[in-house]
């Protein structure tokens, strides 16, 4: 089992900057990729980033060019890096992980794919 603890929500005006992260821990640590979704109350959770183990990151094209999804050397603890944030980004902020899967490339920001989900951090961007 792999537990995810989020933090680093908060408010923030539109052009502000905040920045998740995402503690791991567990038995089974054995982690292929991690990824940020979000989700928005009537609306499905959408993929943000994710990043494998070897360091390889993709993004959504909502996010591209103002978030930057890291890890830490240990690789348990995920980080999101926003920047010029918006009013349409504010959302609750999940992390997830799982293991590696075949036929799912860890670009895939598929929500199913994802075996491990933290409790979620809040943001809210004011315009």
């Amino acid at each position: 089992q792999v537990q995810l603890v989020e933090s680093g929500g908060g408010s923030v005006q539109s052009g502000g900057s905040l920045r998740l992260s995402c503690a791991a821990s567990g038995s089974d640590l054995n982690i292929y990729c991690m990824g940020w979704f979000r989700q928005t109350p009537g609306k499905e959770r959408e993929g943000v980033a994710s990043i494998d183990s070897g360091g390889s990151t993709t993004y959504s094209d909502s996010v591209k060019g103002r978030f930057t999804i890291s890890q830490d050397n240990a690789k348990d603890t995920l980080f999101l890096q926003m920047n010029s944030l918006k009013p349409e980004d504010t959302a609750a902020y999940y992390c997830a992980a799982r293991p590696r899967k075949s036929g799912i490339n860890c670009f895939n920001l598929i929500v199913s794919a994802f075996d491990y989900w933290g409790q979620g951090t809040q943001v809210t961007v004011s315009s």
